[in-house]
């Protein structure tokens, strides 16, 4: 399995989406953007994280924190942009350097995926029991978003604003997923 080469996700199943991104090896500096903090912190999120199945997870999420450039967020999400917003999770699978699962909001599960290919390591972000279509369009724009500041990152450059990378993504995800 390769990289998807336009970086949208896909659903998978009824309930879960699937995205994948192809970084910089070694699989050990990938797995440290997944579970460092600070390296985390640099395209998702930081807060602590016990590695362990049970392990407590928090994270604070504030997008204009993840480039020095800005851009205003659109109108939907300017309270959640301006306040930033604290979800917490637990770890239901690891296996360093890997495979990493954690619960997500809403009652389901984001399992993050290595695998070395070459110099390179294949990242696959599996997001399961979504309750809705509106989920899956949500945590769509979301990851696709985040992953490509995760690209930007990986590669030693610094991203643009979080708002300009995710664009018109979620009306990409609208038109990409069936309606029911």
């Amino acid at each position: 399995m390769t990289a998807a080469p336009d970086g949208y996700g896909r659903i998978i199943a009824p309930a879960e989406v699937r995205f994948e991104r192809l970084l910089p090896g070694p699989i050990e500096t990938v797995w440290a953007f997944l579970t460092d903090e600070k390296k985390r912190g640099e395209w998702l999120a930081p807060g602590p994280m016990e590695l362990k199945v049970g392990g407590k997870v928090k994270l604070a999420f504030k997008h204009a924190d993840l480039s020095p450039h800005q851009a205003p967020a659109p109108e939907k999400y300017k309270s959640l942009d301006s306040k930033g917003h604290e979800s917490h999770h637990e770890i239901t699978q690891i296996d360093p350097p890997r495979l990493l699962a954690m619960t997500w909001p809403e009652s389901s599960e984001v399992i993050f995926e290595l695998k070395p290919q070459g110099s390179q390591v294949l990242l696959t972000v599996t997001h399961r029991r979504l309750a809705s279509r509106e989920e899956m369009l949500d945590v769509s724009g979301g990851w696709h978003t985040h992953l490509d500041i995760l690209v930007e990152r990986a590669n030693g450059r610094t991203p643009p604003a979080f708002w300009i990378v995710f664009g018109d993504i979620e009306q990409e995800y609208e038109r990409r997923y069936p309606k029911d």
